[in-house]
């Protein structure tokens, strides 16, 4: 991948299209979109794992990256979160979902969770990450992060169902880890109210 100087670029050409947590995204020609980060090691870890995965359907493909920026595919989509708080989980939808955690697991990745931030829905209906954080080195053996998204906007139990329906072993063990979760949680807002 070639790489040049951040400051070559004029992101005053470029379309504005968000900033998060870890940088700022703009639109660039040929439907790439350059992401321009906060921390070079974030940007690092990221690109990391977009050329681990480059080729997946699930993910962006990646074009250059260096220091603080990468230049991705743009990923013309509507926000999961956005998505879920407006209309709901469908039960396709939440077979997409699954779907696509199973792929993590297929790519061997450590941490089998997203945030629902991070997955966009594609005109197609296809899923696809955005700002992919720690899926190779950080541990968490269940999508914590996407079912506490999921029950923030009242779709868990729909998850949960079609879970427990379609992959019942994913089912078995995630519901264990989730109520774990749960309990250790509670404890700790007890523990603040003393």
């Amino acid at each position: 991948m070639r790489n040049r100087d951040v400051e070559e670029l004029n992101l005053l050409e470029y379309k504005f299209l968000g900033k998060g947590n870890n940088g700022a995204v703009y639109l660039m020609p040929g439907n790439k979109a350059i992401k321009i980060c906060n921390v070079v090691d974030s940007c690092a870890g990221e690109a990391e794992i977009l050329e681990y995965v480059n080729g997946n359907n699930y993910f962006p493909k990646i074009y250059e990256y260096g220091g603080n920026y990468i230049v991705r595919d743009f990923v013309d989509g509507v926000c999961f979160r956005d998505y879920i708080k407006k209309n709901g989980l469908s039960e396709d939808l939440a077979e997409k979902l699954i779907e696509l955690l199973k792929e993590f697991k297929k790519l061997k990745f450590k941490k089998q969770d997203v945030r629902c931030k991070d997955i966009y829905i594609l005109k197609d209906g296809n899923l696809m990450i955005i700002d992919p954080k720690g899926f190779l080195n950080k541990k968490r053996n269940y999508p914590r992060h996407l079912c506490k998204g999921l029950d923030t906007f009242g779709c868990l139990e729909v998850f949960l169902e079609v879970l427990k329906k379609r992959e019942r072993g994913l089912y078995v063990r995630w519901i264990d880890s989730l109520l774990e979760d749960r309990e250790e949680r509670a404890k700790e807002y007890l523990a603040l109210m003393k």
